[in-house]
């Protein structure tokens, strides 16, 4: 079973759970989805209206808790420890792993040094270990470590879930694109309609020698096709002689 598809089948089971409970019940649909080692998207899970019903309440921080899986880095949890859950350690290293691939949206050469920052990562081979065993084994990164320029080469990394502010622009990179797709068939409809006349008059061409082709063959079958006409022998008996009409 490939990534994409064990995503869409755990997402519809946790929204599933979540959608039959609400209050502080949530918090463990919450903990649950944020630990499962096969989960990475939440943007479903965030927009059922008895999860958005918690803002304001004094269950609101499993709201928060799940925004932070879906938007935010391992970073913005430490910036926010004072006022969050303290993670287990299934959700420390789901957090982790969600950090390293907001870092490859924006770079494809990740710096060992700024890995480790974000990561809290003590050492370079911690490090690699946790990008092999952690991420490229989880499939949702692929990439080449390169220690001699002490960095990872990111070949592909899973989206994460769009971040509210970027929709705006999402949307307008998607209009671009319909626009400029709209653009392209429009163009290729015209060559293909130039092709298609161009073809026309090739064939016209093309009848047009041929007819003056056979007009030739006519006319020089008949200037030099042979008539035969009378004439009388010494002794009186006529034969055909050929004749050439000029």
């Amino acid at each position: 079973m490939d990534i994409e598809q064990k995503q869409e089948e755990l997402i519809d089971h946790f929204v599933k759970q979540a959608s039959s409970v609400t209050g502080s019940a949530l918090s463990s649909v919450v903990a649950d989805a944020t630990s499962h080692p096969s989960l990475f998207a939440f943007s479903e899970i965030l927009a059922l209206p008895n999860l958005l019903q918690l803002e304001g309440t004094e269950n609101a921080v499993y709201l928060d808790v799940l925004r932070l899986f879906a938007h935010g880095t391992w970073s913005d949890y430490k910036s926010n420890a004072g006022r969050l859950p303290q993670l287990v350690p299934d959700q420390a290293l789901k957090l982790r792993q969600l950090t390293v691939l907001t870092l490859a949206e924006t770079n494809k050469v990740l710096p060992y040094d700024q890995l480790m920052q974000e990561l809290d990562v003590a050492n370079v081979r911690e490090l690699e270990d946790f990008l092999i065993n952690e991420c490229m084994y989880a499939g949702i990164v692929r990439g080449k470590l390169d220690q001699l320029r002490k960095c990872f080469e990111v070949q592909f990394a899973a989206g994460r879930d769009p971040r509210p502010e970027q929709l705006g622009s999402m949307i307008q990179t998607l209009s671009n694109w319909l626009v400029t797709s709209d653009n392209l068939l429009i163009s290729i409809q015209e060559k293909m309609s130039w092709a298609d006349k161009m073809t026309e008059l090739n064939k016209q061409h093309k009848k047009e020698i041929e007819d003056k082709v056979e007009d030739v063959k006519r006319a020089y079958s008949m200037k030099f096709h042979p008539v035969s006409r009378p004439t009388v022998t010494s002794g009186g008996m006529r034969r055909s002689t050929p004749n050439l009409v000029e």
